[in-house]
């Protein structure tokens, strides 16, 4: 096992203090909402989400920022309707992680189609792992909840700061995956790789300027991009596929399509296969861009320290 392996937290009394009633009461409600009809559900995450819209803040803003960095040539119109339609669809994400935590088994099979897995299992058959890259697309709680029914994964990702809240998000993903590594265990997820098994990394955000390079990604011609994908890609007997996940327009559900493996990937240079990287993100991103998730800073790290923030 990996030192720095996450393991499933366990309850404790502690969670029972004050400090967690707030969380208690998020929980309790979110959980409410999970068992009322699915396109009632989505419903109410639009109707949270224009509320969210109207507050604005700080993240529309981010929003706002990166929309008009990654399309320079959109205009405002189209701009503000895609940031509204973005919104909308944070509030439906907001629910869907009730679903992806609390649905049985039946109601995420019923809604999740998995399209790709022969790719998986030819990997399988071969004796290989896989390094499946994904995209922080919204809907990523009921997505990582139903691929793991067609293939369970080992899943790289961040652990969440309310110890509360950790407990139920682990148990949630893990309903239907393996296990979870934390962000920073790069040997566990080789460890997982050379098992065989298929491991999912998310390499489309700013992890800063350590292990970066900057490249084009959409229209920004220097977006700090990780190389940590490089390092993984190139460990013996694995091959890399991107997954994308999408909500289906007509509220039937999710459709989540794994592609073929990339091939002659990665190469000895460096920065084309990150280039490359960026390019496959850009084309699954575009498929629904208003369901992708721009609120978070991408663009935070610049190539000189002394470079002003492109987010004031």
């Amino acid at each position: 096992m990996s030192k720095n392996k996450v393991l499933q937290p366990n309850f404790k009394l502690s969670f029972l203090l004050p400090q967690y009633w707030l969380t208690w009461l998020g929980v309790f409600i979110l959980y409410s909402i999970s068992w009322l009809p699915y396109k009632f559900q989505l419903f109410l995450g639009r109707q949270l989400g224009k509320v969210m819209y109207k507050i604005g803040g700080s993240r529309k803003k981010v929003a706002e920022t990166n929309l008009r960095l990654c399309f320079p040539d959109m205009s405002d119109q189209a701009l503000e309707k895609l940031v509204k339609k973005n919104f909308e669809n944070t509030g439906i994400a907001l629910l869907e992680t009730g679903m992806g935590w609390w649905w049985p088994n039946w109601r995420v099979k019923r809604k999740v189609e998995v399209k790709g897995v022969e790719h998986l299992e030819q990997a399988r058959k071969e004796g290989k792992g896989v390094l499946l890259l994904a995209m922080h697309y919204l809907s990523v709680e009921i997505n990582c909840r139903g691929v793991g029914y067609a293939n369970p994964m080992v899943v790289f990702y961040r652990p969440h700061n309310n110890p509360l809240m950790e407990f139920f998000q682990y148990r949630g993903r893990g309903k239907s995956n393996k296990y979870m590594l934390g962000k920073r265990d790069v040997r566990g997820l080789i460890q997982a790789l050379g098992e065989g098994e298929t491991c999912v990394y998310l390499p489309d955000q700013d992890y800063g300027r350590s292990r970066s390079l900057f490249v084009p990604f959409f229209a920004v011609p220097d977006a700090a991009t990780t190389t940590g994908t490089l390092i993984f890609a190139r460990q013996p007997n694995v091959k890399t596929h991107m997954v994308v996940p999408t909500r289906n327009e007509d509220g039937s559900g999710y459709t989540i399509e794994i592609l073929p493996e990339l091939e002659n990937f990665p190469s000895n240079d460096d920065e084309a296969d990150v280039i490359r990287v960026n390019q496959a993100l850009e084309q699954a991103i575009s498929r629904k861009p208003d369901q992708y998730m721009w609120l978070h800073r991408r663009f935070k790290t610049r190539p000189n320290k002394s470079d002003p923030s492109l987010y004031k």
